[in-house]
């Protein structure tokens, strides 16, 4: 997505400096309003609605497939209720999904055990045996077999069951504190270049690689495939129902505080 504007593919009076962090430290920095323009969890969103709009491009759905809870081995669901399952950060949009998904299956009495431990160390630690399941997002959805788990649980499968509708988890939000005619600029910038991106994709794919955690290129290109896509140029109606329906899940059941989602167009 950021390949146009690293490679001068898209025009502007802005410099944009790229800063690469984990979603988990994004979200905290939103908090504090620290970037102009930043990726984010859909579940951060709820807490940062008042500094930040929503850009309709820059989103990462999954349409059938999405966080899943993995094990070392099959786990019934009344032993699943029981453990303790390592997540990537209570700011995640996996997270919040997971909760609900949670409390769809068991109840508002049963409590969700779990632990924060960094995305990429949760299947070297389920493997370890210091986690009996774990909450996975990126990559690890593709890999996890290889690294001898089982799947017991995939959020995008359960969300669309339920809604019909693509699971939300990334989002791309601008402070709005910018003004109107920079934010606008900020979301044209943004869109170029996720259009050139698209347009050039291996050329993309090939500057991607170099922040891809040691992913062979076959795997990074299923990945990139699942989550930047036409929807990401445009969420569409669709994408910000989506997004809508799930804060006011997660808000209806005391997650998430009620919030309204603007939308730059």
């Amino acid at each position: 997505m950021f390949w146009g504007l690293a490679k001068g593919e898209v025009k502007s009076d802005y410099e944009f400096e790229h800063i690469l962090r984990d979603i988990q430290t994004l979200n905290e920095w939103a908090m504090e309003g620290k970037l102009e323009s930043t990726a984010i969890s859909v579940h951060a969103f709820a807490y940062v609605a008042d500094k930040y709009a929503l850009l309709r491009h820059g989103g990462s759905f999954g349409w059938d497939y999405g966080p899943m809870i993995v094990a070392s081995k099959e786990l019934s669901k009344d032993e699943l209720k029981d453990i303790v399952i390592a997540i990537p950060g209570k700011l995640t949009s996996a997270f919040l999904e997971l909760n609900l998904w949670w409390k769809e299956q068991y109840g508002p009495d049963v409590e969700l055990k779990y632990e924060v431990v960094p995305f990429d160390q949760i299947i070297p630690a389920i493997q370890e045996g210091k986690y009996a399941a774990g909450l996975i997002i990126h990559e690890g959805q593709l890999t996890y077999k290889e690294d001898g788990l089982v799947l017991l649980a995939d959020m995008g499968v359960w969300w669309k069951e339920k809604t019909g509708l693509p699971l939300p988890l990334g989002v791309n939000v601008v402070r709005k504190d910018l003004g109107p005619e920079v934010v606008a600029d900020v979301s044209r910038c943004m869109r170029e270049s996720i259009t050139a991106g698209l347009t050039h994709r291996q050329q993309a794919l090939d500057y991607a690689l170099q922040f891809a955690r040691g992913m062979d290129e076959g795997t990074s290109d299923e990945f990139v495939g699942m989550y930047v896509n036409e929807r990401t140029l445009d969420m569409g109606n669709e994408g910000v129902e989506a997004i809508k329906l799930l804060l006011k899940l997660g808000a209806e059941m005391g997650l998430v505080p009620t919030v309204d989602v603007e939308v730059v167009d």
